[in-house]
């Protein structure tokens, strides 16, 4: 299994990027707001990816933060939400704004992306409002009331600690961004996943 690839961006196209590793090009599907993240050519970039094994092919979606992957995970395990579906969704909203969306029940912020249709929308509100619980909240809020996800160079991979110790995403993203403000940007991660667990905890 494929998690993670740090390497260099070698190009980019529509749907996908190329990352050169040691001299190998892997090919990354992605949606658009992660290709925008990469940054520019040739610089050096780190990215999650989810493997796909199907049948006849090996396929890498890659994703800029470690939150986008969990969402992918997410989306795909609802009925009649693929892989380029699930992809369009991420590409049209925020983690943090299909979060809301979701927990809301509002289908029609779902079904602003490419290829969701009202079913498909409130389907998706069906079958992940209770896996996600409430939008998060009592992390760090910005000028305009909005609870904001934790950015520092830690923030996902310690997401994806608490997220694996079994921690909900709306749970994982409060308690890191919780613990980012106390501690600062220059937190080792082990001093991050520390902290948010134990606020998560609480």
């Amino acid at each position: 299994m494929i998690a993670k690839l740090k390497g260099r961006l070698d190009s980019t196209g529509l749907d996908h990027a190329i990352i050169d590793v040691g001299g190998v090009g892997y090919l990354v599907g992605a949606s658009s707001r992660t290709l925008a993240a990469l940054g520019s050519i040739g610089e050096a970039v780190t990215i999650h990816t989810e493997m796909l094994v199907a049948a006849d092919s090996i396929r890498l979606v890659g994703f800029a933060r470690a939150e986008e992957r969990d969402w992918y995970r997410l989306l795909t395990h609802v009925q009649g939400v693929g892989s380029r579906v699930a992809l369009a969704i991420l590409s049209a909203l925020e983690p943090l704004e299909l979060h809301r969306a979701v927990a809301m029940g509002d289908k029609a912020m779902i079904a602003r992306a490419n290829g969701v249709g009202p079913k498909l929308a409130q389907r998706i509100v069906n079958e992940l409002k209770d896996k996600i619980g409430a939008p998060p909240a009592g992390g760090p809020i910005d000028a305009g009331g909005v609870a904001m996800l934790p950015t520092g160079s830690f923030a996902a991979d310690a997401l994806s600690a608490l997220q694996n110790l079994g921690f909900k995403p709306h749970e994982a993203s409060t308690a890191v961004a919780s613990a980012e403000a106390e501690l600062g940007d220059d937190a080792s991660l082990d001093a991050l996943v520390r902290l948010a667990l134990r606020k998560a905890a609480k």
